[in-house]
């Protein structure tokens, strides 16, 4: 089965306070943007990667990828104004029926064993979206109070997504809503059930300053 890789890399930098946007960030001395190629092409050899990411900064990756010799492994698509937009650039250059994997370019600690059991779940099941059970208390607010939710049967979910590329190109025919914050809650929305796998708690997305320093300790302690 063809196997197509989609990596969204539209974040701007602006809550990680730097003017590079957070993709191209290093991390112990690798660009966050090249860590997460080198998990996809580690767990899937034979699978396309494609790259998603803003005009303004192709010029970049281009040279990155050129830097790092992957130019010739990995093609970049140009993004839209929402993620919704973005993946659905992204998906719609895959012209080969295939399964599509559709991943944050800033979950560069995703394993290639997490990459492989989602494949394999999704050949089974049609989909899968990888989840981590949540570790902390949790409350919400409503009308100015708080009150305790139950964290049993609650969630964080992740990527890599997983989906057949008939069932996400159908779902992405659908005009955008502010609910779709997955991929998976795209293909919900068109009628269609998804499939959970268990994830990993050390594929963080990076995002803030701090996710920087606790990334940087959990590549040290695996090479320990």
């Amino acid at each position: 089965m063809h196997l197509s890789v989609v990596i969204v890399a539209g974040g701007s930098g602006t809550r990680m306070g730097n003017e590079l946007p957070k993709q191209f960030l290093s991390l112990s001395g690798t660009p966050i943007l090249i860590r997460t190629i080198a998990a996809f092409r580690s767990a899937l050899p034979e699978a396309t990667i494609r790259v998603v990411l803003p005009p303004s900064h192709q010029e970049l990756a281009t040279e990155m990828l050129r830097e790092h010799d992957l130019l010739h492994a990995v093609a970049l698509t140009e993004g839209g104004t929402t993620r919704f937009e973005s993946v659905k650039n992204g998906i719609f250059q895959c012209d080969h029926p295939s399964l599509i994997l559709v991943h944050d370019a800033v979950r560069c600690l995703v394993s290639p064993q997490l990459i492989q059991r989602c494949v394999a779940h999704a050949i089974q099941q049609g989909t899968a979206i990888p989840v981590v059970a949540v570790r902390d208390s949790m409350r919400k607010v409503v009308d100015n109070r708080s009150e305790v939710v139950s964290r049993e049967g609650m969630y964080s979910v992740q990527t890599p997504q997983v989906f057949s590329s008939a069932t996400l190109r159908a779902a992405f025919h659908q005009p955008y809503r502010q609910a779709f914050t997955d991929e998976a809650s795209v293909v919900e929305a068109a009628g269609h059930e998804v499939s959970l796998v268990e994830g990993e708690h050390r594929n963080i997305k990076i995002t803030f300053p701090e996710d920087l320093i606790v990334a940087t300790c959990m590549l040290q302690n695996s090479v320990d």
